[in-house]
């Protein structure tokens, strides 16, 4: 069964950093495209930043040059280190894999405020 739990969201200023983490069980890590997606009140969700099986990287435009996915095969972790955080990048965050339908963790609030 795959489980996908993330942790590390919070309030912080702009400007300021978070690292968001995933711990994902129940997957084989490497197999499948895995990323991070966020929502904003009353927006879609969508893809913030997303590793694919041979090691390719996709960004948001909104996100690139502050944001940097990476992935801890051993551990099963995947982390989203977010700088220059800017209000809106307020969201819930959520990690997600596709084994050819969607898996969703519960998401962690981030909010960018002063």
């Amino acid at each position: 069964q795959v489980q996908l739990v993330e942790s590390g969201g919070g309030l912080v200023q702009p400007g300021g950093s978070l690292r968001l983490s995933c711990a994902a069980s129940g997957v084989i890590f490497s197999n499948y495209v895995m990323g991070w997606y966020r929502q904003a009140p009353g927006k879609q969700r969508e893809m913030v930043a997303r590793i694919i099986p041979d090691g390719d990287i996709n960004y948001a435009e909104s996100v690139k040059g502050r944001f940097t996915i990476s992935r801890d095969y051993a551990k099963k972790m995947m982390y989203l280190q977010m700088n220059s955080l800017k209000p809106e990048d307020t969201a819930v965050y959520y990690c997600n894999v596709y084994l050819g339908s969607d898996y969703w963790g519960q998401g962690t609030q981030v909010t960018v405020s002063s």
